[in-house]
């Protein structure tokens, strides 16, 4: 993160003495990126962190993908998954290359142990559920909604409260008895923050024009210190391997810690979207980044008010990126068949828009209750046995058919023709819509005689012009 926080009892300069009630020593650690030449925090633990025992691998993390030679559109349908495993245990991978990871998890169990991402950072982003995340640097009460960041090498534990009754609209508490959660995380070794142009260059500050600022984010609070003894697991994963090794006391023993390196939370109705008179392009809604890919927030906004507007986005071919949408509510104006919990994949290279009749359906909205989570990635996504087994087969045609159904049924009128009224070739010659003079970059208007180009000769050639003639100085 871009800026300092502390939490915890801290000495009054770093690598000083600093003893625990007993006279011993606190274990100074120094959290630190990029070579200790980034970002970083300073940590002090009541053990060593260095003494845990009983390494052994456990299991593969690595994803194997199917069809990595086909590009077409799909509909991913993550509603039908059933409850498996554990907050960890229980991700599955959809889709991923050599920069990021995209899963969707729905725990079934919690998890009895502490855990670490020592392969990348972490986007967790809560789509139903409530709970804590208790972190080696405090704790992280999260909702529905929530983004949690966590960063790399950051150890945790999450506890979902399960379940009591489901509010309208919500799966059953038996097909989801704790919570589900999208996951997208790096895999490149970089790290997710804010985009660098909402933070000064020279301060970090969160910038005017940003949507967001630091008052929006729930940074870690108390409960922060386990002073436990015992046998305590964490899994770390790193080199594509879940390892496992055991401490003899509570990993979360730390009694204070400050820098500007630490998990935090950011719900995305505090985002600020930003509009426009005309349709705005993807980036405006981007929230966060990492090397090769961006997570966008496509919230709820006003629409665009240019008299003449279209409210939809428009046709577009994002030639450098993969584009995969995660649907969380509300109604996405420019598609049809999506539902709540819908991933759609649209690869590089192959132009997608509106849906058929969905341009026409959306020109007299002036609000859009749409929210969705977007993931743009600079090489080809790549999708899982687990995602193919949840694609919808029919997704790639579903832009075909009438596209202006008003104008088929005649209810749509073309210089104060039904078109099912025209004839034939009338309607052919309004297809070219030659748009009206008020509707142009620059109307119709006729030209002034003086600057009126000059009619060609019956033989093709332009008549030479006089020479003008001097005028005379007086």
């Amino acid at each position: 993160m871009p800026f300092y926080y502390r939490l915890g009892t801290l000495p009054k300069s770093r690598h000083v003495q600093f003893r625990r009630p007993d006279g011993v020593l606190y274990s100074e650690e120094l959290f630190g990126t990029e070579g200790f030449s980034g970002p970083s925090s300073t940590m002090y633990h009541i053990n060593p962190p260095t003494q845990v025992h009983g390494w052994k691998p456990l299991y593969s993390t690595r994803p194997e993908y199917f069809e990595a030679d086909v590009m077409r559109m799909r509909h991913i349908k993550t509603a039908p998954m059933r409850p498996s495993g554990d907050p960890v245990t229980g991700r599955v991978v959809l889709f991923g290359n050599a920069d990021c990871e995209m899963a969707v998890c729905v725990p079934a169990e919690p998890m009895p142990y502490h855990y670490k991402n020592g392969q990348g950072d972490e986007c967790l982003f809560i789509h139903f559920g409530t709970g804590v995340v208790h972190t080696m640097m405090g704790s992280l009460r999260f909702g529905p909604k929530d983004y949690i960041i966590i960063p790399k090498g950051v150890i945790y534990t999450m506890i979902f409260d399960r379940r009591k009754r489901a509010a309208e609209g919500e799966p059953a508490v038996a097909d989801m008895p704790y919570g589900k959660f999208l996951v997208i995380e790096t895999v490149n070794g970089s790290h997710i923050g804010p985009p660098p142009r909402y933070v000064s260059k020279a301060h970090g500050q969160f910038l005017e024009h940003a949507p967001y600022c630091e008052r929006d984010l729930r940074l870690p609070e108390q409960p922060l210190t386990w002073n436990e003894h015992g046998q305590f697991e964490v899994r770390v994963k790193a080199r594509d391997l879940m390892h496992s090794y055991v401490y003899d006391y509570h990993p979360l023993d730390i009694v204070g810690w400050d820098g500007c390196y630490y998990p935090y939370i950011f719900n995305i109705d505090d985002f600020a979207p930003i509009t426009g008179k005309l349709h705005m392009p993807p980036p405006i809604h981007q929230t966060f980044e990492a090397h090769n890919f961006v997570i966008c927030s496509f919230c709820p906004r006003m629409l665009d008010w240019h008299p003449q507007a279209i409210k939809v986005p428009y046709n577009h071919s994002n030639i450098d990126s993969d584009e995969v949408l995660y649907y969380v509510e509300g109604n996405f104006g420019s598609r049809k068949g999506i539902e709540v919990g819908s991933m759609t994949a649209h690869p590089q290279g192959i132009p997608h828009g509106p849906h058929p009749g969905t341009i026409e359906a959306s020109l007299s909205a002036t609000y859009t209750a749409e929210l969705a989570v977007m993931c743009d990635t600079f090489r080809p996504l790549f999708p899982t046995r687990a995602a193919i087994d949840l694609d919808d087969p029919k997704y790639p045609a579903s832009w075909q058919g009438e596209h202006f159904p008003k104008l088929r049924a005649g209810e749509l009128k073309l210089n104060g023709i039904a078109a099912r009224e025209a004839p034939a070739l009338q309607v052919a010659a309004m297809s070219e819509h030659k748009p009206a003079a008020a509707n142009t970059w620059a109307p119709n208007a006729p030209l002034p005689a003086a600057t009126q180009p000059s009619k060609p000769a019956a033989n093709g050639k332009h008549p030479r012009r006089a020479p003008a003639k001097p005028r005379r100085r007086r």
